[in-house]
């Protein structure tokens, strides 16, 4: 927390970036001192995150631990703290301690007036609770312990300001006390690959700044695993990148802030499990609106690090966590533009009118969660006269924004529904429907009509269902992209079999192809197709109207029914002809044997391609039975 203004209360930096986000003028609840309300909360808490400064001013943060109570109130507005750390490679009790010796003792009788700066987060997360306080090192030691690698550490703190945060974005973990073994692993860069591991995982880290002027501020950033991105790791020029989305806060902008006049960041990844940590230093730049998008795709506030000093210590950490339920105020990951390269594809709006306008037409409910949808695709306000808005081919999905039907507003906390908090109400759903040809493109769709079919299951899918038809409903549609999962004509792929694998609504990239394929005039240019579809007893109506609407699917299809008690129970639902339904149906989930007979039956010694369309588990297990062969997945983590 830097130095507020005289009169507004505000820091330079905090007024910066709350003018450039647009936040409306509110008061500032950063209390002086070390209120007596904030004194229980900070003493329960088993965490404390430290920053402080080296002497090149950069920015470091450890965290420490100890049964509650090892940070406590000594007298009104000072703090002591006692923790076991890593005496050699713990960044900041070697930038407070690292020119003492063992048992003497730093002292500054001026610290509340202007001493060595520093900052805390006091974290219980087991709660959700947390209390950052900002001030001065009065005195400190480092004890004589157990050997050269660890000992404990004391001090006191002079709390300048401190504030009580919200519970957002806090995972919930179980800590224990632990006796580390430290191993520097790494003090260079590019980071090496345990360290990239420990990113990867990680569904929280701690950041300390400073406003360049001696006041820090200390604080948590915590989602989903995978909230920072490696944009690079490279030894040359490119660097080693890291970048997180900000998600919707408290508005205060303390840390923010901080980085708009001071570029300096310090970073800390625990891994809760293991102890392992990686320690950062470096520069922050603040990205908002299209320049954050173009990092991370739908994120309108964002943060680039640049990595000038590193750390990965195994076994760094005086505690372990046990995870527990995650917050449920976490957004989805946000994956930087080049993880999602295929993402959007062929065709992306630019700005917010998008492509095309969707225009809600049809609606067909398939089953008790599934839903076929038809819009008319018209040209956004302003498109050129006589321009054919945007098109998309087989297999591809369409992007649209629902964001001004459903967004709300800011809001701090919105406990009835937290994940609302985040969503930019942006959705992309394949199109299910087969593209009308043009003339003069083609194979590529003409505008005009577009189907999706899709599982009830979030706030977009809802407002679809329940939607008076009488009331247009217009939705922009930012682009198409996607299809990896297209099947080339027998003639395009010399005669390969391909074996197309779907769960649930994963058929649907199949849907907008299968009717051509299957058609095709001449048998030669027909694939050989075979298909394995798994589903739940209640959308059995789903795959009948499929086979209805595309003759010869059920024929190359085997059905996976999982609550089936006997083949004959789903017969009648799918098989209102002998023409249309499926050549199998199987009661029971798909299986590894199922996939291997598939290869088995491979005409000619050919060997089959095999197209996934399933969610993340189910990939994972599909592409692990089918390891040796060819497989094509899509992606849709948009």
């Amino acid at each position: 927390m830097a130095s507020v203004h005289a009169k507004t209360q505000w820091s330079e930096g905090e007024l910066a970036v709350q003018g450039l986000l647009r936040v409306p003028a509110q008061p500032n609840p950063t209390a002086h001192g070390l209120p007596v309300h904030y004194v229980g909360r900070v003493q329960a808490a088993p965490l404390v995150a430290v920053g402080a400064l080296d002497t090149d001013a950069r920015p470091w943060t450890s965290i420490w631990a100890g049964e509650p109570g090892f940070v406590r109130a000594i007298v009104p507005d000072v703090v002591g703290m006692r923790s076991l750390v890593d005496k050699a490679n713990d960044p900041v009790a070697g930038v407070l301690f690292g020119d003492l010796a063992d048992g003497e003792v730093y002292s500054d009788p001026n610290a509340a007036s202007g001493g060595r700066p520093m900052s805390a987060l006091a974290i219980d997360l087991e709660t959700r609770d947390r209390v950052k306080l900002a001030g001065r090192l009065v005195a400190g030691v480092r004890s004589p312990g157990a050997g050269d690698e660890v000992g404990d550490v004391q001090l006191a703190m002079a709390v300048t300001e401190s504030i009580g945060n919200c519970p957002k974005y806090l995972n919930k973990k179980g800590i224990r006390l632990h006796v580390p073994e430290p191993e520097l692993v790494s003090d260079g860069l590019p980071l090496p690959a345990h360290a990239l591991e420990i990113l990867e995982r990680a569904d929280m880290f701690f950041m300390s700044t400073s406003d360049g002027r001696g006041d820090m501020d200390t604080n948590h950033r915590g989602g989903p695993p995978g909230l920072l991105r490696v944009a690079s790791n490279d030894e040359g020029h490119a660097g080693v990148v890291l970048a997180y989305p900000e998600f919707s806060g408290n508005r205060l902008y303390s840390s923010l802030g901080n980085l708009h006049v001071n570029d300096k960041v310090g970073i800390t990844i625990p891994d809760f499990g293991t102890g392992d940590v990686v320690y950062l230093t470096g520069t922050a730049r603040l990205l908002v609106g299209e320049t954050a998008a173009r990092l991370l795709p739908r994120t309108k506030v964002a943060v680039r690090i640049e990595v000038t000093a590193a750390k990965l210590v195994k076994d760094g950490l005086p505690f372990r966590g046990e995870a527990g339920e995650f917050s449920p105020y976490n957004p989805p990951v946000r994956r930087l533009a080049t993880e999602i390269a295929a993402g959007l594809g062929v065709a992306e709006g630019k700005g917010s009118q998008g492509i095309a306008v969707a225009v809600l037409k049809q609606r067909e409910v398939l089953s008790p969660t599934i839903t076929r949808y038809g819009f008319a695709l018209q040209p956004p306000t302003g498109f050129p006269k006589g321009q054919a808005v945007g098109s998309w081919t087989v297999a591809q999905h369409a992007t649209l924004d629902f964001s001004s039907e459903l967004d709300a507003g800011y809001s701090h906390m919105r406990d009835d529904d937290p994940q609302s908090l985040n969503d930019d109400f942006v959705r992309t759903f394949t199109v299910s429907s087969q593209p009308a040809l043009s003339s003069s493109n083609k194979g590529v769709a003409n505008h005009g009509e577009m189907q999706i079919t899709v599982r009830t299951n979030g706030p977009v899918t809802r407002l679809l269902r329940n939607w008076n038809l009488r009331a247009p409903l217009e939705i922009p549609v930012m682009g198409f992209g996607g299809g990896s999962l297209r099947i080339p004509s027998a003639a395009d792929d010399a005669a390969r079999p391909a074996v197309f694998v779907a769960t649930g609504v994963g058929i649907t990239p199949l849907l907008s192809q299968a009717g051509a394929l299957l058609s095709a005039p001449q048998e030669a240019a027909r694939p050989r197709l075979s298909v394995l579809w798994s589903l739940r007893k209640e959308d059995l109506p789903f795959a009948a109207d499929e086979f209805k609407r595309t003759p010869g699917l059920g024929a190359v299809t085997r059905l996976y029914v999982s609550d089936l008690e006997a083949a004959a129970e789903g017969g009648s639902q799918v098989e209102t002809d002998r023409e249309n339904g499926p050549s199998v149906i199987v009661a029971g989930r798909l299986t590894k044997q199922s996939l291997l007979d598939a290869v088995g039956h491979q005409d000619g010694g050919l060997q089959a391609k095999f197209y996934i369309c399933a969610g993340p588990a189910a990939t994972k297990t599909i592409t692990e039975w089918l390891v040796d062969q060819d497989i094509i997945t899509e992606s849709f983590n948009y």
